[in-house]
């Protein structure tokens, strides 16, 4: 069953909503054949051509380094077609410092009195580096601000000692004030960006399944459409994709599966009517996860 989702997935990497249709009713289980592959590594066929376009890392803030846009440049060298990049950390609080598993751009913090700031300084950094470079952006909405954060503290980890799931990792504790936030930062993107923001890819945090999100499933598929919707706000046919899980286990199953069904109810109730409806299914390849090595990636565009 494995082997058979992970083809169909793969084949719809770029597909439209009538396949994707196809592809729900296959969410609940059913006796699927499995295939078997064999691999006979000891005999070479010919030279290997990299078919790879799809990049990303915890630290966005080593992207505008030197090495850091050698390296974008080299990547996007890599695939004939277009390459895309996907940073964590693009709304996480801090001064731009990069350390291993962390990154940050100071996006959003709040006045005494409370009132909202917004500054994108660091984040025109990231994204100048990654269009300089002609890669394409996959924008991750996430993590939490401390300022927006339930529980903000302890908020900066300090990978590898201790706990690396913190502050930045729990829902926001004003949704008004989330979805404004990342309706202006689309906004922001497309006023500077332009026509380009409309070959980029959006998703909706990462990993919700484990320790990157410290709210319920049913907070994550909230925050998913508040975002979707302020996205599509401003762009109104960004392409959006989500929820990231991590593979196939006990765990992730159990989450992906009830963000499909909510997808399914909301295709059958009325197609494209919900603000995250279907757009596209795609399989990066990130983990090792109970012997299957892609997590899934849902998009209820």
């Amino acid at each position: 069953m494995k082997n058979a989702l992970a083809g169909i997935c793969i084949a719809l990497l770029a597909v439209f909503p009538p396949a994707l249709r196809s592809l729900l009713a296959l969410a609940p289980s059913q006796a699927v054949p499995s295939d078997s592959i064999r691999v006979h590594a000891g005999q070479p066929t010919g030279p290997y051509a990299p078919i790879w376009n799809y990049f990303g890392a915890d630290e966005p803030n080593y992207l505008y380094a030197p090495n850091g846009k050698k390296l974008l440049g080299e990547l996007a060298a890599l695939s004939p077609v277009p390459v895309y990049f996907r940073p964590h950390n693009l709304f996480t609080t801090g001064n731009g410092e990069g350390s291993l598993k962390w990154g940050s751009t100071n996006v959003y913090t709040e006045r005494p009195d409370g009132t909202p700031v917004y500054d994108f300084t660091i984040t025109d950094r990231i994204f100048n580096a990654l269009t300089a470079a002609h890669v394409r952006p996959l924008v991750e909405i996430g993590f939490m601000p401390e300022a927006l954060s339930t529980h903000p503290e302890p908020y900066r980890h300090s990978f590898p000692k201790g706990d690396v799931f913190t502050g930045w990792s729990y829902p926001p504790k004003d949704e008004a004030r989330w979805s404004k936030l990342v309706e202006a930062y689309a906004t922001h993107l497309r006023e500077r960006y332009g026509s380009q923001t409309d070959t980029w890819l959006w998703e909706v945090w990462n990993e919700p399944d484990i320790g990157y999100w410290h709210g319920t499933a049913a907070e994550y598929d909230r925050l998913y459409d508040l975002s979707a919707a302020a996205i599509r706000k401003v762009l109104p046919k960004a392409r959006i994709g989500g929820p990231e899980a991590t593979g196939i286990s006990d765990r992730s199953e159990v989450f992906l599966r009830q963000f499909l069904d909510l997808t399914r109810a909301a295709v059958r109730a009325a197609f494209c009517a919900r603000p995250s409806a279907i757009f596209s299914v795609t399989i990066p390849t990130e983990r090792p996860t109970s012997g299957f090595n892609m997590s899934w990636q849902v998009s209820k565009a």
